[in-house]
């Protein structure tokens, strides 16, 4: 016991001396939010949740470790966390879905050690579907999302600008004008399209990582949700991911694909709302209300990124990213009348478009080619200034 602490100890400082000088500014707001002696960190893959726990394990005297290294396997883990919270104010386990009955196993601990702080980490779908429910009353659920624009240009050029709560705001020409005598916005939303929405794009081979994780989500993350899967329904899932790729129009033919694939509609949808909770896909309906055999209205990838990744169907990148932007700042639907609109985000009707877009009846539209605000058109970009 006392080898295999002295060991995940030195492994833990020396990831610590590695850690990039660059971070990312949300990790200062999710430092405010981490102040439960429980807490459930999920996030996409490659979003940064390693490096925030590795930081705030220096700052706070917690032990961090990660339970696919082999070593926290040769000991009982439960008898290696009392080893370890004896010495330490508590400890961060990442990757915990390596962790056998880990929902168990971080229920006694919690009530074990009331004096002690628990916190744990790992993609969203292994977070918030395996053992959530014996620990809600415990455990407090944070989420990391992927880089904003207003993050990217703060890796690019150190600057920190000011937030864009609310991109409808009569505030917003102010507000974008000071953000314009700072930095060259458009420029950097043009690199930020390619590579911009995870902090890993400063390494080599982008599109490769980026490759890697979208594999990842589809043959070690789903069967996570829906149990055993047959290389029929992996290769259906790495279609859809080609068609969101190369379509020009954002969603699937269910009846086609189904054929094509010899598989029934529910299972389509199955794995469909299962690619949705993985974070890779990203489904819009068009009400609060729809039947879990519903491919929603319109499909994106939930990173718009993926796009320029995979060398696809860039147009869509403009709708992929509006919704990366507000869905999680308010309720956003589709349109049911596209004679009016694209989209219905908090009640306001928005079209989405470039130069020659007309706003429709819609109440805006959200124009990537303006670096500020005109008559009822807004700047894509400024969208990307939320956190």
């Amino acid at each position: 016991m006392e080898n295999v602490l002295e060991l995940l100890e030195l492994r833990m400082k020396r990831s610590i001396s590695f850690l990039p000088a660059k971070r990312r500014l949300y990790f200062e707001e999710l430092k405010k939010r981490f102040v439960s002696r429980g807490i459930l960190l999920c996030g996409p893959r490659g979003s940064g949740k390693t490096t925030f726990l590795l930081s705030i394990a220096q700052e706070e005297n917690m032990f961090y470790i990660s339970t696919d290294d082999p070593l926290v396997g040769v000991v009982p883990f439960y008898e290696l966390s009392q080893h370890i919270l004896s010495s330490y104010d508590g400890i961060i386990i990442d990757e915990i879905h390596f962790l056998k009955d880990w929902g168990i196993q971080l229920k006694s601990l919690y009530d074990s050690f009331p004096n002690k702080k628990i916190w744990i980490s790992d993609s969203s779908s292994i977070m918030l579907h395996k053992s959530i429910a014996e620990l809600s009353r415990r455990f407090v659920i944070i989420s990391l999302p992927l880089m904003s624009l207003r993050e990217f240009i703060h890796f690019e050029t150190g600057k920190i600008l000011p937030v864009i709560t609310d991109p409808f705001s009569s505030e917003l020409s102010d507000i974008s004008m000071k953000i314009l005598r700072e930095v060259d916005v458009m420029k950097y939303f043009k690199s930020y399209k390619g590579h911009g929405t995870r902090p890993f794009y400063t390494e080599p081979n982008f599109k490769d990582r980026i490759m890697n994780i979208i594999q990842k989500s589809i043959y070690y993350d789903i069967p996570h949700i829906v149990g055993t899967l047959s290389e029929n329904h992996f290769g259906v899932m790495n279609a859809i991911v080609s068609y969101l790729a190369y379509s020009k129009i954002p969603t699937i033919n269910v009846e086609s694909m189904c054929k094509e694939w010899r598989l029934s509609k529910e299972k389509l949808y199955q794995l469909l709302n299962a690619m949705g909770q993985v974070g890779l896909v990203t489904i819009v309906q068009k009400s609060l209300i729809e039947s879990p055999y519903s491919k929603g209205a319109k499909i994106f990838f939930s990173d718009p990124v993926i796009y320029s990744a995979l060398d696809g169907e860039i147009g869509n990148f403009r709708e992929a990213f509006v919704v990366f932007a507000l869905k999680d700042r308010g309720t956003l639907l589709a349109q049911k009348d596209e004679t009016k609109g694209d989209y219905i985000f908090n009640n306001i009707t928005l079209e989405i478009g470039g130069a020659n877009k007309k706003r429709k009846q819609a109440h805006y539209v959200i124009r990537d080619d303006i670096d500020l605000p005109v008559r009822n058109a807004i700047p894509m970009w400024t969208l990307g200034m939320g956190w």
